[in-house]
């Protein structure tokens, strides 16, 4: 169903209305503060993320019902201790939009989506409280790999980047040889190392060819779960377990379940 500017309105005001009535009323949401939420914080989003990743729209929904709520609650702890509000939360956000984005509110140019991220990363060095330097607005608790994904996408944007994207595999053919010589020097620390590298080239071939390297290895994930799941079910029902299962059994059932993705997706 779509609602009307005004009826958005007012079910935000009623969402801020039964936070109120909580914040007063309930005795776990009076005792809550921004170190206490923050871990739930995190789970909440990363349950977005699996809805996102499955496409599951109730649950996607849900789960930003339940992210929107954070934030809400943020803003109100933030009034109590008279810092902020939503309001100010609102605006602000409104303002950095408005700022960042002079193609359409101003008089600059940006055609394609490359073109303004480029300006969004000069505008930002330019905010008075701004990053300091290129690679300062990424946040040191992301994910190792995302965080790899942003640092390089970062760096793109101010030119440091290859020519032509296809050099990119002669670094990954370098990186994986570095690694496979410590390996075979039996040096753990070094070959963690190279390992890394291998990793940072491997997500740069990604992004270079405009792929998510988060998402593709979350679909990958998800993949084997569905086909192990699949090995699992049918083992149990032959009345063994796993355990009993001899390789070639398992690669059996295991190459029955990719048969099957392959038949339904056709």
């Amino acid at each position: 169903m779509m609602h009307s500017k005004e009826e958005k309105m007012e079910a935000f005001g009623r969402l801020l209305d039964v936070l109120d009535t909580l914040r007063e009323k309930c005795p776990w949401d009076k005792k809550q503060t921004n170190e206490s939420l923050r871990p739930n914080t995190i789970e909440e989003t990363y349950e977005l993320c699996d809805a996102l990743i499955k496409e599951d729209q109730l649950n996607i929904c849900k789960e930003l019902g339940d992210v929107l709520l954070h934030i809400c609650f943020y803003a109100k702890i933030g009034s109590e201790k008279g810092e902020f509000d939503i309001a100010d939360v609102c605006n602000k956000l409104c303002d950095k939009l408005i700022y960042r984005h002079p193609h359409v509110y101003g008089d600059s140019v940006a055609n394609t989506a490359k073109e303004v991220i480029q300006s969004w990363e000069q505008l930002k060095l330019k905010e008075k409280d701004g990053n300091k330097t290129v690679l300062s607005g990424v946040p040191e608790s992301l994910p190792s790999l995302i965080k790899a994904y942003r640092i390089q996408d970062k760096a793109r944007n101010v030119g440091f980047d290859w020519e032509e994207r296809s050099q990119v595999w002669e670094k990954v053919k370098e990186e994986i040889s570095e690694f496979q010589t410590e390996i075979e020097n039996m040096d753990q620390q070094k070959a963690t190392e190279e390992f890394g590298d291998v990793m940072f080239s491997l997500i740069n071939a990604a992004r270079l060819y405009h792929i998510n390297p988060d998402n593709a290895l979350e679909h990958t994930n998800q993949k084997f779960i569905r086909r192990f799941g699949y090995v699992e079910e049918k083992t149990i029902k032959q009345g063994r377990s796993l355990q009993d299962m001899s390789l070639e059994e398992m690669d059996q059932l295991w190459n029955e379940a990719k048969q099957m993705e392959k038949t339904k997706s056709n």
